[in-house]
């Protein structure tokens, strides 16, 4: 992003976006709509006359992702930045508004214009993977709940099945289970329409411990394995990265995950560590050795972790599935 002359900033919220002109030193506001978007294009050109400028914004879910679609539809240059990286680069700011907000984004931007790279949308195979994950993940959680309300209520009733409670919370998880199972069944239909997910899918399921949602959040996260170079990056990202921290010679601490990453990731990881603990022999090996090093037990299941996710990208760089190499040995 070196030869640009402008930056736009924009702070993007449910109904309206605030765009600031770094060097013009101008403001308004927009509908967060089409509307919205065309007037900002034609305000944009208005006062940059002529020169090259790109756009830059905060990822804030949906709100930012209809204008992020529009951008990347008409083939215009924007930068979406995690909104943790441009507050703390802010320094110490004493007033919010929305019109700050957007200076603050275009100020971040232009200085650091030449380490940021364009931005692109996922397919909409892949955002509808994600919505479908994000929303199969929240009726879990919502059956786990009424299921624990139904046990609860069990032990205190005499009579449980002729309750009119506990027939409601039966047929309320009978209903969210059926639709699980209805959003799963169209999660498989999205992975098998596209050829490339299909077969990085069936690549990551070949691994012990990676099941069905592992793999799709693979697969979206990693934006089908061409966001992360590398293994240790996507480690980094998930937050289960040990760094270093020392300074001196009085300070020097053993190595640590990194309070910031995805949780759900995280969460997934550990999970699937635990089964392929029980189910992988060479994992188990390697959990115990760990083990009798002398290292604690979540440092040795962190260790699994990245062993997993260094699995998952070997298997879809080669274009083979896993193969346990001690059934082969004689």
């Amino acid at each position: 992003m070196k030869n640009y002359d402008e930056v736009v900033g924009i702070d993007v919220s449910k109904k309206t976006i605030d765009a600031y002109c770094y060097h013009a030193q101008v403001h308004r506001e927009f509908a967060n709509e089409l509307l919205g978007y065309k007037s900002l294009i034609k305000w944009v050109l208005k006062h940059t006359k002529g020169q090259t400028f790109f756009y830059c914004f905060e990822n804030t879910g949906y709100y930012s992702l209809k204008l992020a679609l529009y951008l990347s539809s008409q083939d215009i240059v924007y930068v979406e930045e995690s909104p943790l990286k441009i507050k703390r680069s802010s320094g110490i700011v004493k007033e919010k508004t929305d019109r700050l907000d957007a200076q603050l984004i275009a100020r971040y931007a232009w200085l650091y214009r030449e380490e940021l790279e364009p931005s692109t949308v996922k397919s909409n195979s892949q955002l509808e993977l994600g919505r479908l994950l994000a929303l199969r993940d929240q009726i879990v959680r919502n059956n786990a709940g009424l299921k624990g309300t139904l046990k609860e209520m069990k032990v205190l009733l005499t009579s449980p099945t002729t309750d009119l409670g506990c027939i409601s919370l039966k047929r309320s998880i009978t209903y969210l289970t059926k639709q699980v199972k209805g959003i799963e069944l169209r999660i498989k239909e999205i992975i098998s329409q596209d050829e490339s997910m299909s077969i990085n899918f069936k690549l990551l399921c070949s691994l012990k411990g990676i099941g069905l949602v592992l793999a799709c959040q693979f697969i979206y996260h990693t934006g089908n394995f061409t966001r992360f170079d590398k293994w240790r990056s996507f480690s980094s990202y998930c937050g289960t990265a040990p760094y270093e921290h020392r300074s001196g010679t009085s300070i020097h601490r053993r190595k640590q995950c990194h309070y910031l990453g995805d949780r759900k990731m995280k969460s997934l990881l550990s999970m699937a560590t635990i089964s392929a603990i029980q189910h992988d022999s060479e994992l188990r090996l390697y959990y115990k050795r760990k083990l009798a090093e002398g290292k604690q037990t979540m440092i040795a299941v962190n260790n699994v972790r990245n062993k997993l996710i260094a699995r998952a990208f070997a298997v879809v760089k080669r274009g083979t599935p896993y193969v346990v190499l001690q059934q082969h040995v004689a």
